[in-house]
């Protein structure tokens, strides 16, 4: 079986780490894989699109299953934060989805976003560290370390791969 991530980005394909343990002889491949939305989306629904897109991207590239990871931000009436999806597709065509940790990102953060730099170059600038995206990421940042980027991506991957199993079983 083939696994497809939608992405080369380390922090994302940590988080196939739940679907190797369950699918033991899975093999875990990575696609380059656009998201067909903004570079950086605006909304749940924008940055939960992406990551479907993802997924089913590496399934037409010829996964079995494929996974999507999509980062975005969110408006809500006490500022903006933080929004995360995950998806898994396959080649019969079932997808499933879930959404990760939100947090409010500091007022200097939304001025870029809002000026229309990506997050991912603001959390550069302002950490110094132009790799932060495939490392701790806003999350990690915001959290002092306590939850990574990749821990939250892993945390979505577990959720999809428990509605995923449940999907098989039943």
């Amino acid at each position: 079986m083939k696994i497809g991530m939608g992405s080369s980005n380390p922090a994302k394909i940590k988080a196939a780490d739940p679907f190797l343990a369950y699918f033991k002889e899975a093999e875990l491949l990575s696609y380059s894989s656009d998201s067909l939305v903004s570079a950086q989306p605006f909304s749940d629904e924008e940055t939960k699109e992406g990551a479907i897109n993802r997924a089913k991207d590496c399934v037409k590239q010829g996964a079995s299953i494929g996974l999507g990871f999509e980062g975005g931000v969110m408006e809500m009436e006490d500022g903006m934060y933080l929004c995360n999806w995950g998806a898994v597709a396959d080649k019969d065509g079932n997808v499933f989805s879930a959404a990760g940790a939100r947090i409010l990102l500091p007022l200097s953060i939304v001025e870029g976003l809002k000026q229309g730099q990506e997050l991912g170059t603001l959390m550069g600038e302002f950490t110094q560290d132009p790799e932060i995206r495939k490392k701790d990421g806003a999350i990690g940042v915001f959290t002092s370390g306590m939850l990574t980027r990749s821990e939250m991506f892993l945390h979505i991957s577990t959720i999809l791969l428990g509605q995923y199993v449940y999907h098989l079983n039943r």
